[in-house]
């Protein structure tokens, strides 16, 4: 397994993994797999070229992306400590490897270098190795939201997580 951060050029392969994810696991996700398979390939190249807000990273394993993770800076001045990890997913063949871990290793890493002092993300309810992955790395759960999404008329709700990193 390698793990890098994406680039522009990654852009065809990190926008049809990621599709693959809305796909299968609708409801792991906030965007929608068809309003994002709307977006032209410009948009996904320009998620990958801003240098400083958003960073995504790929895990690859035998040089297929197998696993994906972002960072989202907060800009405004009053929330520039803080960063939401966002789009977490390993496709179910590349699941139980470690692979979950190491990304959110990754982003954990990039945040400490960046004088992140707090990482706050929301994973469904329902998906329980999710929760517990991110528990086994030191998040704690602050709440639920209910009812955060609708997926083909179900509800599902989104559990609110952090943390806090120590500062520098």
């Amino acid at each position: 397994m390698h793990i890098r951060r994406l680039q522009m050029a990654d852009a065809p392969e990190y926008r049809a993994f990621r599709l693959r994810g809305l796909r299968e696991h609708p409801d792991a996700f906030t965007s929608s797999f068809e309003e994002e398979n709307l977006r032209p390939l410009a948009y996904t190249q320009g998620r990958l070229g801003t240098p400083m807000t958003e960073k995504i990273w790929g895990a690859f394993v035998n040089g297929a992306l197998a696993g994906m993770v972002g960072l989202s800076h907060e800009t405004r001045v009053k929330n520039r400590h803080k960063a939401a990890l966002v789009s977490m997913y390993v496709a179910g063949e590349f699941t139980g490897r470690g692979l979950g871990r190491a990304l959110v290793n990754t982003v954990l890493q990039d945040a400490r270098a960046c004088s992140v002092e707090l990482v706050v993300l929301t994973v469904t309810d329902s998906n329980r190795a999710a929760c517990a992955l991110y528990a086994r790395a030191g998040f704690s759960a602050f709440g639920v939201e209910p009812d955060a999404i609708r997926v083909d008329g179900i509800a599902f709700g989104k559990q609110h997580m952090f943390l806090q990193l120590p500062s520098s």
